[in-house]
């Protein structure tokens, strides 16, 4: 019978501060911004040409050589990150266990790049041109096919997509397939690799983006009252979850708990958040009920916080309902203004960092955050990193068509 409880024992990431969370860590609590000029096209005629690029990526170190050309980015990201965190968990896949190990890795968009690539292929040489690996590396799942495939893993093998929410569901989708027996561990997260021409020109019509492209570092400024728009980014996090009997018995190390997972629908618009807060607020209350916490327990929330005018007041405001007192004593940064938004990728690589700062008592900063706004008056932990204890850490992930996710984790000493 399964334990009731889920823990997370491996990690991996690749992010725009650096590939391993040995490199990522360090930099981000640092207050280092990777942000720069776009490199991996020409953004000469965009009206934002900054992004958060993963720099010291090389698909070879992950893939085969063949492989690791034609594959689609986002999917070669998903494998390292993957990897990383199987590595980590230690668990040897063998035999009957394959069984029971499962896959849930999400991407808000999926293959885009090679979207892009074919559709130019096509226009350009017609049908026959178009490669016949274009289906398959472009579509969302894949992130989890090839995990599944690489690892041997013949569990649950599925995906979620649910925008920029996509890493967080994927982790509390995974949590709830070990709750109920489906599987004993789920290798899970989010990936996305949207820095292309489709990605850019897209959500540069949508004018969602900064267009502060002469100062790339301070572009990204969630919660400042100067804030005009997200800097896109790139990279993965994947997650090895395990039912905590199964964890314990193989004497794994133990990162934290997920102990609550609330998710909900604004009903509102594809892409604005409900300027009532109504579905971020009921996520974070339900993430507290199932956690069995009352909103003073939780010493850190990794927002959402995206540096747009309407996502930053709208979660602000929902923190203050749902925190009511605690609000103003409760830290909060958003770690976008650093790394970017990486879209499918962000509730993960955030879920990550909640677990970091409970495990080394160090809580990451708001960069950029210079100039106060009347609608956002809580402690966004301003520029420098703190020093704090956090039992429980909660993180908040939003995505287009109204998708609302809030994560609990306990902190892994206290397992």
């Amino acid at each position: 019978m399964p334990s009731g409880r889920v823990v997370v024992t491996g990690v991996g990431a690749v992010t725009p501060l650096g590939t391993g969370v040995d490199v990522f860590w360090p930099r981000l609590l640092a207050g280092e911004s990777g942000v720069a000029p776009v490199t991996l096209l020409d953004v000469s005629e965009y009206t934002t040409r900054i992004a958060a690029e993963v720099k010291d990526f090389n698909a070879e170190d992950w893939l085969e050589k063949k492989e690791a050309r034609r594959i689609d980015r986002t999917i070669a990201l998903s494998c390292a990150a993957a990897a990383m965190a199987m590595t980590d968990c230690g668990l040897k896949v063998e035999g009957e266990l394959a069984y029971e190990v499962g896959t849930l890795i999400g991407s808000g968009i999926g293959g885009l790049t090679t979207m892009g690539d074919q559709h130019t292929r096509l226009v350009e040489g017609g049908p026959s041109k178009v490669s016949p690996f274009m289906v398959p590396y472009m579509i969302p799942d894949m992130c989890s096919g090839y995990a599944s495939i690489q690892h041997g893993l013949k569990g649950p093998n599925t995906c979620v997509v649910t925008a920029c929410s996509t890493g967080a569901n994927a982790i509390g989708d995974a949590y709830h397939i070990i709750k109920r027996g489906d599987a004993v561990a789920m290798l899970c997260g989010g990936a996305e690799a949207p820095i292309n021409e489709m990605g850019m020109s897209g959500f540069c019509s949508m004018r969602a983006m900064t267009t502060r492209n002469d100062d790339p570092q301070g572009a990204s400024r969630p919660f400042d009252a100067d804030r005009d728009g997200f800097i896109i980014g790139e990279g993965a996090a994947v997650f090895m979850l395990e039912d905590l009997d199964f964890a314990r018995a193989r004497g794994a190390k133990i990162y934290g708990e997920v102990v609550g997972y609330g998710m909900t629908g604004d009903a509102h618009h594809i892409t604005a958040p409900d300027p009532e807060a109504s579905g971020a607020i009921r996520a974070m209350r339900k993430a507290l009920q199932h956690a069995g916490l009352e909103p003073s327990q939780i010493g850190y929330i990794n927002a959402h916080g995206t540096s747009t005018p309407l996502n930053d007041k709208m979660e602000t405001k929902a923190i203050k309902e749902v925190f009511g007192d605690a609000a103003h004593s409760t830290p909060v940064s958003s770690t976008k203004s650093m790394i970017g938004h990486t879209l499918g990728a962000a509730g993960a690589i955030e879920a990550l960092i909640c677990l970091l700062a409970m495990r080394d008592g160090k809580l990451p900063p708001t960069i950029n955050y210079t100039t106060p706004d009347p609608d956002c008056d809580l402690d966004y932990i301003p520029n420098v990193a703190r020093d704090a204890q956090a039992a429980y850490t909660m993180s908040n992930s939003y995505g287009f068509g109204g998708h609302n996710v809030s994560l609990v984790f306990r902190r892994g000493s206290d397992v």
